[in-house]
């Protein structure tokens, strides 16, 4: 997993609550177990037509935000099911940070095994971020996980608040497996002195 410590990028709008998993990845992408490929069926319910073409009304098909890297969204982001393709496809179109004022507990879990920082924010916050974003081309934030802040265009900071496992995680690019692999020489210790005790297991 890749490490996050600092990330500046265009942050795309979405105004919207309680944007289910479904609408993040529709089922109809559900078919494969791969992390990549995923990115073109984010949000293609809103993002393309009946006949397949672009809807040139969506945000993430608007040339200012074809390169996002940040989400802003409304309350209760990734309700609905758990799946995991809904952080795959995020993370395959580019999507390394969602700030909203909450989200579904599974898929705030799944953001940071996938290497995405769900951003929580009150909703004064959202608001100026929300604003921001909707600035275009010059809707660049820069986010800073070691200091905990989210700066705007205009050089307004904003602080937000992670539990210091999780942001540990995040800085070193951990997931379960990395975290299990920080104590391979004490398991590689503990299995060969097991094996001397049991040699018959």
């Amino acid at each position: 997993m890749d490490k996050f410590t600092k990330l500046t990028g265009v942050a795309a709008p979405l105004p919207i609550i309680n944007v289910d998993t479904d609408m993040i990845i529709p089922k109809d992408y559900l078919k494969t177990i791969k992390r990549t490929g995923l990115g073109t069926g984010l949000f293609a319910e809103m993002r393309y037509n009946d006949d397949g073409s672009e809807n040139p009304d969506f945000v993430l098909n608007k040339p200012a935000y074809r390169k996002a890297q940040i989400l802003v969204t409304g309350d209760n982001f990734g309700c609905g099911s758990s799946r995991e393709h809904a952080p795959w496809a995020l993370l395959d179109f580019g999507i390394r940070c969602v700030i909203s004022t909450s989200f579904a507990d599974i898929f705030y879990n799944n953001c940071f095994k996938n290497g995405i920082l769900p951003v929580r924010v009150s909703q004064e916050d959202l608001d100026k971020l929300m604003d921001d974003a909707q600035r275009g081309a010059n809707a660049t934030l820069s986010i800073d996980l070691e200091d905990l802040t989210i700066k705007g265009p205009d050089g307004g900071t904003i602080g937000f608040e992670l539990d210091e496992f999780r942001r540990y995680c995040m800085l070193n690019g951990l997931d379960d497996i990395g975290l299990t692999m920080e104590k391979a020489d004490k398991i590689d210790s503990f299995e060969s002195a097991n094996a001397e005790k049991h040699p018959w297991a």
